[in-house]
C-alpha cells in the first residue's frame, strides 16, 4: 500500500484560517497550537490515578493526558457514567490531538466483506481479527492477534473510509465527539504496550490524518538525505508503531511546520494560497473532541472486568448513526456476535468446556478448526458449521429469548425473520473466502429457516460421511423429526451455496414451464422434507456438493435421481426445484388435465403464498414503525375493514380444515 502523499489540490480563491481550540495566544494576538510540557501533566495524571471510577494503568492514564490539547483539564474532570445491558462504562469528554488517538482495530462497517477463520480454506489469506478479550483487572480491551496483521488491517480501514465516506475535515474542526477506548496487545514482538483507540468515528480520524502530510523521516528515523524529506500521507500503522513520546514529538512537529508556513510573507498567489490552505487545514485537524471509556463496573461484582468487551460493543450500533449508517449485514454480523458473546458470558452455551469451542466456532473469527474438531464435528466441512449457527440460534426458552431480543434491540417476538439475519452472516463465514457470497446472501435473505427449527428440539450431529448422509436419510424417512432437520439444514446449505437454490427470479416461470412456489428458501426445504423425492434431492446434494459436484435432479419416469441435462444452469433448477414443491413431482402424461385434488392443491398453495405475503408486508410495517419509534396506536377507522376480513378468512378457512389438535 502506497503512502506517498496525494492530498487533492484545494481551491485558491478562498484562504481557510485556523480555528483557535484553547485560549493561548501569541505575541502578536494570534492563536496558536502549544503542545504542553510533561511539567504540565503530572497533577492530572495523579488526580485520575486516585479517581474510584478510573479503571485504567499507570501507562493508560499517561497516554490520555499526554495526549490532551489541555492536560490541566483533567484536574477535577467529571467521570461520567453509561449504561449498557452488563453494568455501567465511565466516561470522560476533552479534546485531544488526533495523531496520539489510534483507528479501531477491526472496522465493524467491513465485518460483511472479510474473510474469516470459519472458511476451511482460509489460509494464507488476510483474515478478520480474533474477538478482543478482557483485562483481568483495567477496563482495556485486549487484543491477541500478531501485531502485524492489525497493523494492516487499520490501515485497510482507513483507505476503504477515505474510499467510502468522505469527511469535510480540515477547512471546519471536526465537531462530533468520537468515541476511545484503551487497547493492549499481547503477540510480544515489541509493538507499544497500551493504545488509545476508536470505538466510533474512524472516518473523522482517517481523514484527520489525512490532511496530515508529513515528511517521510518523520515516521521512520532511519532514513536520511532526500528519502527523508519526501512527504507522505499519515497512515494509521505509522502512529502505532511509535512510542507515546515519539508520536507527541510528531504533534509538536507538524504544530511547528505548520505555523511557520503560515508565519511566511502572503505573496497572494494561487499557489500561496493553496499551499498557506493546506497548513491551516492541518492545523484544524490536528485536534479532535473525544468522549473516553475509562472504567466499568459489572451489574455482578463477581463478574469483575469478564463482560467489559460486551460493554463496550454494545455502544456500537447506537454510536454509529451520522455520517454513513451500517449497511444490513455489517449491522447484522455486529448483532450476531452480541448475541454469542452474550449467551456465553451469560453461561447459556453449557460449561465452559463447551461453551468456549463453541463461541469460537460460532462467531468463526479465530480457532475454529480445533473448536469444531473439540465439539466432535469434522472442521473441514462447513456446512456442519452453518448447521451448528442454525441449531444454537433457532433454540426456544424465556432466558435465550430475552436475551436474544435486547441484542436485536426489539421487543417483538422472535420470529423467523428476525432471527434470519445473524444465522445468514455468521453461516457465511465458512464461505468468506472460498466463493463469492453475494448470490447465496440474497437467497439466505428470503429467510432460510421454517418455523418446525424453532418448534422442535433438535442438534447437530457430525455428517461427514457418504455413508452418514445416507444414514440419515433413511432416519428421516422413518418421521424422525431430528434426522429430518438436520437433513433439512445440512441440504438447504448445499443447494443454496453450489447455486441451485436461489431466490425465486422474475424468469423462474419461463425456465420450469409452469407456476413455480415463490416463497423463501427455508419454506422450499420445509417442501421438499414433505416428499421422499425431496428428501432423496436434499441428502443427494450434501453429498454431491461436498465432492464438488453438482446436485442431480429427481427422474419422476425413472423413479430415480439422474444428472441435470447439460443446458441447465443453477437457475433452471431452482426453477424445477421450486416448480417440483408446488406442483409434485409425479409424471405427467402430454396434456393431461390435472386432477380435481391437484387442483384444489394448487389453490390452496396460491391461498398460502398470497397470505404470507400479506404476513411479509404486516411485519415490514412492524418493523418500520419500530425503527421510527412510532408509539401511537392506528386508528380504528383504519384498520376495521382488515380486522372483519382477517375474521372471515379465518372463518372460511375453518369451514374445510380438521380441528386444531388439543394438547391433553
Amino acid at each position: 500500500m502506497s503512502d506517498t502523499s496525494t492530498l487533492e489540490f484545494e481551491p485558491a480563491d478562498n484562504e481557510i484560517h485556523v480555528i483557535p481550540v484553547t485560549d493561548f495566544r501569541n505575541t502578536d494576538g494570534d492563536f496558536e497550537h502549544r503542545l504542553a510540557p510533561l511539567s504540565a501533566t503530572t497533577r492530572a495524571e495523579e488526580y485520575l490515578q486516585k479517581h474510584d471510577d478510573v479503571h485504567l494503568s499507570d501507562e493508560g492514564i499517561r497516554r490520555l493526558v499526554q495526549g490532551a490539547v489541555e492536560p490541566q483539564q483533567f484536574e477535577g474532570i467529571r467521570v461520567e457514567r453509561h449504561r449498557v445491558e452488563t453494568g455501567w462504562l465511565m466516561v470522560i469528554s476533552y479534546r485531544a490531538y488526533s495523531p496520539m488517538v489510534s483507528l479501531a482495530i477491526e472496522n465493524d462497517r467491513l465485518l460483511a466483506e472479510a474473510s474469516y477463520a470459519a472458511d476451511p480454506r482460509a489460509t494464507g489469506v488476510r483474515k478478520a481479527l480474533a474477538m478482543p478479550e478482557p483485562h483481568i483487572k483495567h477496563a482495556v480491551l485486549v487484543h491477541a492477534d500478531d501485531y502485524e496483521d492489525i497493523l494492516e488491517s487499520v490501515d485497510r480501514s482507513a483507505q476503504r473510509v477515505l474510499a467510502d465516506n468522505r469527511q469535510e475535515v480540515g477547512e471546519r474542526l471536526v465537531e462530533r465527539p468520537l468515541m476511545l477506548v484503551p487497547a493492549t496487545f499481547k503477540s510480544g514482538t515489541g509493538e507499544p504496550d497500551e493504545d488509545l483507540t476508536a470505538v466510533d468515528g474512524n472516518c473523522r480520524l482517517a481523514f484527520c490524518y489525512h490532511r496530515i502530510p508529513v515528511p517521510r523521516g518523520w515516521v521512520d528515523d532511519s532514513l536520511i538525505g532526500a528519502a527523508s524529506k519526501e512527504l507522505v500521507e499519515l497512515r494509521p500503522s505509522h502512529l502505532m508503531r511509535m512510542s507515546l513520546q515519539h508520536r507527541r514529538e510528531l504533534v509538536r512537529k507538524v504544530i511547528k511546520a505548520a505555523h511557520k508556513r503560515l508565519k511566511e510573507p502572503r505573496t497572494g498567489s494561487p499557489a500561496d494560497i493553496r499551499s498557506r490552505n493546506k497548513a491551516a487545514m492541518t492545523l484544524n485537524a490536528l485536534t479532535i473532541p473525544v468522549t473516553v471509556i475509562v472504567g466499568y463496573r459489572d451489574d455482578n461484582d463477581q463478574r469483575g472486568m469478564q463482560r467489559f468487551p460486551a460493554g463496550v460493543r454494545s455502544l456500537l450500533l447506537r454510536m454509529n448513526t451520522g455520517g454513513k449508517v451500517f449497511v444490513e449485514g455489517a449491522k447484522n454480523a455486529v448483532k450476531a456476535e452480541e448475541i454469542i458473546n452474550g449467551l456465553y458470558d451469560e453461561g447459556l452455551l453449557g460449561p465452559e468446556a463447551q461453551a468456549r469451542p463453541t463461541r469460537d466456532a460460532l462467531i468463526g473469527r479465530g480457532e475454529v478448526a480445533a473448536s469444531m474438531e473439540g465439539l466432535g464435528f469434522n472442521p473441514g466441512l462447513p456446512d456442519l458449521r452453518f448447521a451448528l449457527i442454525m441449531q444454537q440460534l433457532t433454540l426456544k426458552s424465556p432466558k435465550f429469548n430475552a436475551l436474544v431480543r435486547s441484542k436485536l434491540q426489539t421487543e417483538g417476538n422472535l420470529v423467523l425473520s428476525r432471527r434470519n439475519g445473524p444465522i445468514v452472516e455468521l453461516g457465511l463465514r465458512s464461505y468468506s473466502v472460498s466463493m463469492p457470497t453475494n448470490s447465496p446472501r440474497t437467497a439466505l435473505e428470503t429467510i432460510c429457516l421454517w418455523q418446525d427449527l424453532v418448534d422442535n428440539s433438535w442438534s447437530v450431529e457430525n455428517i461427514d460421511t457418504d455413508t452418514k448422509v445416507d444414514k440419515l436419510l433413511a432416519r428421516a424417512n422413518t418421521g424422525e423429526t431430528q434426522a429430518a432437520l438436520l437433513l433439512g439444514a445440512l441440504g438447504m446449505i448445499s443447494l443454496v451455496m453450489s447455486g441451485h437454490l436461489l431466490a425465486a427470479a422474475g424468469s423462474a416461470e419461463a425456465d420450469a414451464g409452469t407456476t413455480i412456489a415463490r416463497t423463501g428458501v427455508g419454506l422450499i426445504v420445509k417442501g421438499l422434507l414433505a416428499e421422499e423425492e425431496g428428501r432423496q434431492i436434499l441428502a443427494d446434494a450434501i453429498k454431491r456438493v461436498r465432492a464438488g459436484k453438482a446436485p442431480r435432479w429427481w427422474d419422476a419416469e425413472k423413479q430415480g435421481l439422474v444428472e441435470q441435462p447439460s443446458d441447465w444452469r443453477g437457475s433452471t433448477y431452482n426453477a424445477m426445484l421450486r416448480s417440483a414443491v408446488r406442483h409434485g413431482w409425479k409424471a405427467k402424461g402430454p396434456g393431461k388435465e390435472k386432477t380435481a385434488a391437484e387442483q384444489e392443491a394448487d389453490k390452496l398453495t396460491v391461498f398460502q403464498e398470497q397470505l404470507g405475503t400479506a404476513v411479509d408486508r404486516l411485519r415490514d410495517l412492524l418493523d418500520l414503525r419500530e425503527k421510527n419509534g412510532t408509539k401511537d396506536r392506528l386508528a380504528w377507522v383504519e384498520v376495521e375493514a382488515s380486522f372483519a376480513r382477517i375474521e372471515d378468512i379465518a372463518e372460511d378457512l375453518r369451514l374445510i380444515s380438521e380441528p386444531k389438535p388439543r394438547n391433553r
